[in-house]
């Protein structure tokens, strides 16, 4: 077994990793940039090696930077992660020629599933299905609108080297290829250094399965069932789940037999996932088709050890060191039900824009990743028991990050703060354990996804299991705007808010009674939960909202900013912040406004006045930092609602900018090159 690793990769999966190697008794080494001086993966691992500039393509993506640091340190082997080096050839063919290892699968399997387009070949000699589409080199967009005509739209055009979502756009007719297909270019060769595209078919009604393959060096390969990961946005996975709600055991077996006989094919060991498109229409659950292998660890692995019991990272390890797997297919079990969110830096009120800053606040609802629990845990595990509750967290919730207070998320690097994680015996339980979890989950400084996966783990439709990659899209076509409410949710937050607001007056009283003056808490409030009037009374230990009693058991001081109360048996988590007329609750995936009155002088509120926003439609207003890349017009243009006017990038992926509004362009203030900060003017309608 390997005495040091290195880990070429930052944020949570280098956390992820180190937290596996040091378990198994494995000495560490992080590499990192400018930007991440002071992440916690650095102060976890033993040895930390500076590795260039905050930019990516100046630090991570070096591999002569990275062989560097392993010579420097004694490292023998290496661990990509995801991203970055993970699927580059040339990196593990530079690792073997300095005698390093490399955590992941060989060389000419990488080569063969990191191409698109041949791996496509590739699978259908494997007796794989694949989706139809055309499988070569597309000249220009010309081509590109010819090829799409003859497969039918709508189709998918995909960068040859792409995943992660980028390099992907969907096209229903012509404009969006000859819109898209440049665009699709750019992000292939921004991302990955290869323009090449390919285009197939589009699969309506689609799911989105993929089977988790392990493999060791001698000839012992394995499916470690599947996992749903199709509610998507951008084609950048939100939500994954294992198992599916969908998969039948037969189908479970044919997609894992084929899957394994891809991976056989082209001599394949390590972890790594077979990724299928699974038409939602087909009743028999037999259509399924192959989209890409991705030859490294996936993001959404946790789902699986959950479900399974098994350490990914562990595995990668030992099969790199050269052991045989020690479980056989039949040892493979499905033992309860896991679901992981995606927490994201971006602003899902604002049609999901990317949020960069500093963490001004963050709490997770488990302690944090560089507790020195985790920088002196270096037993080897070996009940299963223990791994289980390793890998499922306390009390069935695991949060994998890779940040801490203070820190930044900048624009450098994806936007994922976290994974949220939970395990429970069935579906439903494990949904409701990630709406508890969200509520308890506390970030401030910048834009956050938390409401809106809430919302989604709510949503009749992803309780019933219906799901396809146009869920979001469909579900929320005008943009979210925070999970409905319900009367009984108002009613809650209502009773909590009189309490608080009562705790926040017996302070002023106490207060002010220094002064000599004696204020009473009223006994009474009108609470406004956004528009809904509610009358909330105190009499001793007692309260009613609406005169009907509520059972409500909450601590409150001053100052706290997490309400953790029970109503009845239920829990409830509110996150509170004081505003310039009362408060602001979060809560079951919405924002809620609350204005408290003493029950007397409530009808005061009647000549309150409500703050107005001004106007801002005419003007083109750089929603997040990023970098100009096209003006779309000129002074003197006319513009039409909904017309791309600019393209700015910011974390890896292009955003267009459209007219909100019919007009003429005024004025232009940013060129095709320029980095804007947030909110910086682009252009102006007349």
């Amino acid at each position: 077994m390997f005495k040091k690793i290195l880990i070429a990769n930052r944020g949570e999966i280098a956390c992820r990793i180190i937290k596996t190697a040091r378990r198994m008794g494995i000495a560490t080494v992080a590499v990192y940039s400018d930007a991440d001086a002071r992440a916690p993966f650095v102060q976890m691992a033993d040895e930390a090696v500076h590795i260039g500039p905050s930019p990516a393509a100046q630090s991570y993506l070096l591999a002569e930077k990275i062989i560097e640091a392993c010579k420097q340190t004694g490292a023998e082997a290496v661990h990509p992660g995801y991203g970055f080096l993970s699927e580059r050839t040339s990196f593990a063919e530079q690792l073997k020629a300095e005698g390093i290892a490399f955590i992941g699968p060989p060389v000419n399997a990488i080569a063969a599933m990191g191409d698109k387009i041949e791996s496509k070949k590739l699978a259908m000699a494997a007796g794989v299905n694949v989706v139809p589409g055309f499988v070569g080199e597309i000249d220009d967009t010309e081509h590109a609108v010819r090829i799409s005509a003859e497969i039918g739209y709508p189709v998918m055009m995909k960068a040859s080297a792409g995943g992660g979502g980028k390099g992907m756009r969907l096209a229903y007719n012509e404009a969006d290829v000859r819109e898209g297909f440049e665009a699709t270019k750019r992000e292939g060769l921004n991302s990955f250094g290869d323009d090449r595209v390919f285009i197939e078919k589009f699969i309506l009604g689609p799911r989105h399965i993929e089977i988790q393959i392990l493999g060791d060096q001698h000839g012992n390969i394995l499916y470690l069932n599947e996992r749903e990961c199709s509610i998507q946005r951008r084609h950048q996975k939100v939500v994954e789940e294992a198992p599916s709600p969908f998969v039948t055991p037969k189908m479970r077996k044919a997609m894992g037999e084929q899957c394994v006989a891809l991976a056989r094919a082209v001599g394949y060991y390590s972890a790594g996932t077979v990724e299928l498109i699974v038409s939602g229409a087909d009743p028999s659950g037999e259509s399924f088709y192959f989209l890409e292998m991705n030859t490294r660890l996936q993001v959404e692995h946790p789902v699986t050890e959950c479900i399974t019991g098994i350490d990914l990272v562990e595995q990668m390890i030992r099969v790199a060191a050269g052991e045989k797997l020690a479980m056989t297919q039949d040892d493979i079990k499905i033992d309860g039900w896991a679901i992981e969110n995606r927490v994201y830096a971006e602003d899902p009120y604002r049609g999901f824009l990317p949020s960069t800053g500093r963490l001004t606040r963050y709490r997770s609802p488990t302690r944090h990743p560089c507790e020195d629990g985790d920088r002196i845990d270096s037993g080897v595990t070996t009940d299963q028991q223990e791994m289980d509750s390793r890998l499922r967290g306390n009390d069935g919730v695991r949060v994998d990050d890779g940040v801490m207070e203070g820190g930044e998320v900048s624009l450098f690097y994806d936007p994922m703060i976290a994974k949220l994680i939970t395990w429970a015996p069935t579906r439903d339980e494990a949904a409701d354990l990630q709406i508890a979890a969200l509520d308890r989950f506390e970030i401030e400084g910048l834009g956050h996804n938390i409401d809106f996966v809430s919302a989604i783990m709510q949503h009749p439709r992803f309780r019933s299991g219906a799901l396809t990659t146009g869920f979001i899209a469909e579900e929320y076509p005008g943009g979210f705007r925070g999970a409905p409410t319900s009367i009984e949710l108002t009613r809650n937050l209502a009773a909590i808010a009189a309490f608080v607001a009562t705790a926040e007056a017996d302070r002023a009283r106490r207060v002010n009674g220094q002064l000599g003056d004696r204020l009473t808490p009223p006994p009474a409030w009108q609470v406004k939960v956004d528009d809904i009037l509610h009358d909330v009374t105190l009499s001793g230990d007692d309260l009613y909202v609406d005169g009907a009693r509520v059972d409500l058991d909450m601590e409150y001081t001053p100052g706290d900013r997490l309400i953790a109360a029970e109503i009845g048996d239920d829990p409830l988590a509110v996150k509170i912040v004081k505003t310039y007329c009362g408060f602001k609750f979060t809560a079951r995936g919405a924002a809620h406004h609350i204005r408290c009155l003493p029950a007397h002088i409530a009808h005061l509120s009647a000549h309150m006045i409500d703050k107005i926003p001004p106007d801002l439609s005419r003007y083109l207003i750089c929603p997040m930092p990023g970098l100009v890349t096209k003006i779309h017009v000129g002074v003197g243009d006319t513009v039409e609602a909904g017309q791309p006017l600019a393209v700015v990038e910011a974390m890896k992926m292009e955003n267009i900018l459209r007219a909100e509004k019919s007009g003429t362009v005024k004025a232009i203030n940013a060129a095709e090159g320029d980095s804007l900060a947030v909110d910086a003017l682009i252009l102006e309608l007349g």
